[in-house]
């Protein structure tokens, strides 16, 4: 389940800066199933995060660090995905049609089932 505050946090300052905070209070990055819909998450750092079944549809995740992050049926429809670090991301099941995944790195991720249709940069 997601954590709400952070939820709430990442609407209210932006992604990069609400992940930081939470990071270095040592908290698990933990987004499952949440409403991050048009988010900015530019250069976020989002390693390991939980962000199985989480609506990122047209967010920006433009250079986001995306490492080991589980990203299983989760919504990147239209997401910004330039320059990307997805490797080892387990994106079973995610709909990413028309991402843009200009540079991205999907080095070992894990795209079983993957809607790509669409997606830009492939």
């Amino acid at each position: 389940m997601a954590d709400e505050k952070l939820v709430k946090r990442i609407k209210e300052v932006g992604g990069k800066q609400a992940v930081e905070e939470w990071r270095g209070a040592d908290k698990k990055i933990d987004l499952t199933g949440a409403d991050l819909s048009q988010a900015d998450l530019r250069g976020a750092d989002l390693r390991g995060a939980n962000l199985e079944d989480v609506n990122l549809s047209g967010a920006d995740l433009d250079g986001a660090d995306l490492r080991g992050a589980d990203l299983c049926e989760a919504d990147l429809r239209d997401a910004d995905l330039r320059e990307a670090d997805l490797r080892g991301a387990d994106l079973h099941g995610a709909d990413l049609s028309g991402a843009d995944l200009t540079k991205a790195d999907l080095h070992g991720a894990d795209l079983t089932r993957t809607n790509l249709f669409g997606t830009k940069g492939l």
